[in-house]
């Protein structure tokens, strides 16, 4: 008996505190001490996950074989036997199809138990295989990782389950099928460099060290310590590497939300609001909507996307560098439906302005967007953009890092893109920052915003080496909502509260879900090509133009009528002096 409870004691290796077993399942295996996460085994991760009496493991007979006759310390064969009976599973990864909350999906679950969770050809065989029948089937798949990477003991044999893997996710993928994974501890080289990290949605566990050349093998290869930090989920969260980290108790509703919407909307779901009859605009100068626009305490995007959004999921990073939090991007619904959403986020204090740039992206914020955009393309659902920004971050740093190419980037995929489209003009939009979000087959302005080629204060120290005449430019502009919807640039201007929309924030978002959504109808009956070639058409022929000699002729005509009018006051003008 003291030999049976000696076995079903698990000790943190952080903070030494010996837990039962029977005590961890109930806890996620999170540490009852210090909320460790600790190594979970797989059929324990599948009963957390899966519906009770839903998972049907496939290709539970396939194992290992011993192609090269490794052997070490222990002959390869011996070690697979061992890790059989201490595991009670015949190889590394568990694979099958359940269902969460209803909705059915493919479950790849990897076990570090059975040697370190290494990837070797049964292991990459069976991932492959669940790939595939995911595929065939149109399911989405789920992937827990936990892997220490290749299986040395099958040589070359191992490295090339990378290629079959990334294959297999591959074809999933350009089936348009959702794909997320759980990036538990550790995560490195084969499986995260092949599948693992090809998620539509990267999830990670609280602590988890996930790369692709651990830190102890970086240190005994190069001599050179590499700190574990570096490696952390929260790390790669910063930098861009992963959506979120969530623990583990909140797993199952946050994989639960993301099976349920990202796949494509369902045809004829948005109602059309009744819209209320548009009040009186107030007469307020260019400038004085300069202001408005810009003010502190006015409603930001995350504002709008608490209150006019349902459920919103924030995503985060561009798999890339970073996570810019300027651009605020992720999923929510609308009226019933899924969208997705990118907005640039400003700021609602004056130290959160600071900290977000007052919405102005860095170059990983629009490859942040971009990665949203083709996430809209790849699940048809509709794309909704709110645009609050001066511009795009100005200076050497955002320069060395291609903030051109991002934002021709982000053009070039929203004309383009096959998703209905809507973009909305919320507060300040300012040159090719704000357009990098606002090309769409819809753009709204909200009546207080202001969009504009450059800032009046930026043009008034231009044009007249004097910022103090930004209120004349700013008339000159011509950038209210007023102004751009005569002008054709915008289709539509959102009313807001008396006042503005900082004086009721509800009501605001109010107005904008309302209008957003009878937008959204609007795109959403036109069939997809249409739509894409009346964007395009849209704005290639945005903007008058005109030949070289009919404008010379009608500058002259124009100089020739002024010339007649000055000459016919001038005797009235003679005429009219006193004698």
């Amino acid at each position: 008996m003291a030999e049976a409870r000696s076995q079903a004691q698990v000790s943190c290796p952080r903070c030494g505190t010996a837990a039962d077993e029977g005590l961890l399942a109930s806890t996620w295996y999170t540490c009852p001490s210090c909320q460790y996460h600790l190594p979970v085994p797989a059929p324990v991760r599948i009963a957390q996950l899966a519906d009770a009496g839903s998972f049907r493991e496939w290709d539970r007979g396939l194992t290992s074989v011993d192609p090269l006759h490794f052997a070490d310390h222990k002959p390869y064969r011996e070690r697979l036997w061992e890790a059989r009976r201490a595991t009670g599973l015949r190889e590394a990864v568990v694979t099958g199809q359940a269902t969460l909350d209803g909705q059915p999906f493919v479950l790849v679950v990897f076990d570090f138990r059975f040697l370190g969770g290494t990837m070797g050809s049964a292991v990459g065989e069976k991932v492959a295989r669940a790939f595939e029948g995911a595929t065939r089937r149109r399911l989405p798949v789920l992937a827990v990782t936990a892997s220490g990477g290749a299986r040395m003991q099958e040589g070359m044999l191992s490295l090339l389950q990378m290629a079959k893997t990334a294959a297999a996710a591959g074809q999933h993928h350009a089936a348009g099928l959702p794909y997320v994974a759980v990036l538990s501890n550790p995560t490195f080289g084969g499986v995260a460099a092949s599948f693992g990290v090809r998620a539509d949605v990267l999830l990670a566990e609280p602590d988890a060290l996930i790369g692709f050349v651990g830190p102890r093998v970086v240190e005994m290869t190069t001599g050179e310590p590499a700190p574990e930090e570096a490696y952390r989920a929260e790390s790669l969260l910063r930098h861009g590497l992963v959506d979120m980290v969530v623990p583990r108790g909140q797993q199952r509703r946050v994989l639960s939300y993301l099976l349920r919407h990202l796949r494509p909307a369902p045809s004829g779901r948005v109602g059309r609001p009744q819209l209320p009859p548009l009040p009186q605009p107030a007469h307020l100068s260019a400038w004085e909507t300069v202001q408005l626009a810009r003010r502190v305490g006015r409603p930001t995007a995350v504002d709008y996307l608490l209150r006019a959004f349902d459920g919103f999921l924030e995503l985060h990073g561009d798999r890339a560098s970073g996570d810019d939090p300027a651009v605020v991007a992720g999923l929510g619904e609308l009226g019933g439906q899924t969208v997705f959403v990118v907005a640039q986020e400003r700021g609602r204090t004056e130290e959160e302005q600071v900290q977000r740039r007052r919405g102005m992206a860095l170059p990983e914020g629009f490859r942040k967007a971009c990665r949203i955009l083709r996430m809209a393309s790849k699940f048809q659902l509709p794309l909704v953009t709110l645009v609050d920004t001066p511009g795009a971050y100005p200076g050497p740093e955002a320069e060395r890092r291609g903030i051109a190419a991002a934002i021709a980037e982000c053009l070039a995929t929203l004309v383009a893109l096959p998703v209905p489209t809507v973009a909305v003009v919320i507060g300040e939009g300012g040159s090719g920052g704000a357009l990098a979000l606002a090309t769409a087959d819809r753009v709204l302005m909200l009546e207080h915003a202001i969009y504009s080629v450059i800032s009046p204060e930026g043009a008034a120290a231009i044009l007249y080496r004097n910022a103090s005449r930004a209120p004349e430019v700013a008339e000159a502009l011509r950038l209210t909502s007023a102004d751009l919807r005569r002008l054709g640039v915008v289709d539509r201007v959102v009313p807001e509260p008396p006042g503005g929309a900082h004086n009721d924030p509800q009501r605001a978002a109010e107005l904008l879900r309302d209008h957003l959504l009878d937008a959204l109808r609007d795109v959403q009956a036109q069939p997809i090509r249409r739509l894409v070639r009346q964007r395009y058409q849209r704005y290639r022929h945005i903007g008058p133009v005109g030949t070289y000699w009919k404008v010379l002729l009608r500058e002259e005509l124009e100089e020739f009528r002024e010339g007649v009018v000055r000459r016919l006051r001038r005797p009235a003008a003679k005429a009219a002096e006193p004698s």
